[in-house]
This record gives structure tokens, C-alpha cells and sequence, in this order.
């Protein structure tokens, strides 16, 4: 027996236990997310994903798909609610896209160009967060941190090493490192660690090798980033993911071994 479920519009098969989200994704559809990553546990805090069923407001990535649910993704309504969260999120930290190393590739920024952002609307915060360049491959860029936690789910349930944490609350929390000195340097992490790369914005920066592609090369300059959801199927993707961003990680661990 086939189930579906109606995703603005149109049918979206998905099989028992799967999210909203892994569904959509897994039918090549986009729906925003800056904290879901396939092949982690699904955290549901940046709100982004955030659909409408039976006019009630669900994240996607923690809600399961089940047959004959209407659900609204691409709205008027949403993309509205999206483009002020993202608004939010560039002025609490420091995102200065034409000077970041990860302008191009950066998730952030990509669904801001998405949801149709041209400006930040609030005034800035400018925070003084610490920088960490403790660790001899990597530097901590703590301003741009938007508490996803993604390196966090990624640190713990791949690298198997439990890195990062949050700490503190509402505008004091902040990541911080699993190390008797709270320095990256004196922890157990590793350049080629899976949190070095899940992040989704400019918080894990090599010493070398940045800005290293050209502008119309970087990630989402020819395609914006709802173009490339995904069309592989369910948890063998999950798995591919994981792969290939290990194989990523070996090029840049040869990359940071040359360079010394």
C-alpha cells in the first residue's frame, strides 16, 4: 500500500517513520532548514522548516508524514515568517557575506537569497564573541554562530567524540568546547571531524585554503539552493552523505599536512 501526503499541492509518497522533511527531500522537494541535516538526529530549534497543516504550524523535520495531511510550505504566509527569522539571525551574530570565507557555499545566505532578503530590517547586535584559534588546522569563528547545533548532533553521533555543546540562555547562550580549558585546541577534535563540516555557516575556518574557489564556481552561484534538494532515497542517502563528506574531510586533512 502506497501512502501520501499533499505538499503544496502535490502528491508526496513517503514510506512509515519518515518526517515531513526526509519525505520531501527524498521526493527532490525543498522545504528551508538551516539546523535538519540528513543523517543526524533532527533538532527542529531554527524554525525554518516550519510548515502549516490543518492551519496549526509543525516543523517538518520532527513532524511524521502520515496519509491525507495538507501541507503548506511555500506560502505568502511562510515565506514572510522565514525572511524575519532570517533577518534575525544576521544581526544577533556577525555576517558579513562579501568578506566571508564561506560566501558562496554558505547555507545561511543562500536561503536568505531564497526567501527574497535584501536587508537586515533590524539594527545589529555586534557581538564580541571569543576567537578561538587554538587548534593548530582550525580557527573558531564564534560571531557567526547560529546555534543550530548541528556541529554538536555531529560531533556525538558521528565522530563519536561529544565536542560541542550550548551553553547559557536566551542571548548569552553560546557553544562552547568540551576541553578542561574550553580551548578547540585542547580538545580531542580532529580537522577531518564530521562537525567541521556540517556546519552551515563560516564558524569552522581551515588556516589555509580559503576563498580558494572562484566567485560563479562556489556552491550556490549558478543554483540557488532550493534546486538542489536532494532526489536519492531515505537513510541509503543519509549514509552517502556521511561518505562523502568523510572523503571531503581526507582531502582537507592532505590539503593541511601539505601546507605545513
Amino acid at each position: 500500500m502506497e501512502h501520501f501526503f499533499v505538499l503544496d499541492g502535490e502528491k508526496i509518497p513517503f514510506t512509515p517513520g519518515q518526517t515531513i522533511m526526509d519525505a520531501a527531500t527524498t521526493a527532490g522537494k525543498y522545504i528551508p532548514h538551516l539546523c535538519y541535516k540528513e543523517g543526524l538526529s533532527a533538532h527542529g530549534s531554527c524554525r525554518m522548516c516550519v510548515v502549516k497543516i490543518n492551519n496549526r504550524h509543525f516543523a517538518s523535520c520532527t513532524t511524521k508524514a502520515a496519509d491525507g495531511l495538507i501541507v503548506r510550505n511555500r506560502t505568502h504566509e511562510m515565506t514572510e515568517g522565514r525572511r524575519t527569522s532570517l533577518q534575525l539571525l544576521f544581526v544577533e551574530g556577525n555576517h558579513f557575506c562579501p568578506s566571508c570565507e564561506r560566501s558562496g557555499d554558505c547555507t545561511l545566505q543562500a536561503t536568505a537569497y531564497e526567501m527574497g532578503m535584501l536587508t537586515p530590517r533590524f539594527d545589529h547586535f555586534y557581538p564580541d564573541r571569543r576567537l578561538d584559534a587554538s587548534h593548530p588546522d582550525i580557527v573558531l569563528e564564534l560571531n557567526r554562530c547560529i546555534q543550530c547545533e548541528l556541529c554538536v548532533r555531529a560531533s556525538r553521533e558521528i565522530d563519536g567524540k561529544n565536542v560541542f555543546a550550548l551553553a547559557g540562555r536566551g542571548m548569552a547562550s553560546h557553544l562552547i568546547v568540551n576541553s578542561e580549558t574550553g580551548l578547540l585546541g585542547d580538545s580531542d577534535f580532529a580537522a577531518t571531524d564530521y562537525a567541521a563540516r556540517a556546519c552551515p555557516v563560516g564558524v569552522f575556518l581551515k588556516r589555509t585554503g580559503n576563498y580558494g574557489a572562484p566567485i560563479g564556481a562556489r556552491t550556490y552561484d549558478e543554483r540557488a539552493i532550493s534546486t538542489q534538494a536532494t532526489t536519492a532515497s531515505g537513510a541509503d542517502h543519509a549514509s552517502d552523505v556521511v561518505e562523502d563528506e568523510r572523503r571531503a574531510l581526507g582531502e582537507v586533512a592532505s590539503e593541511l599536512e601539505t601546507a605545513r
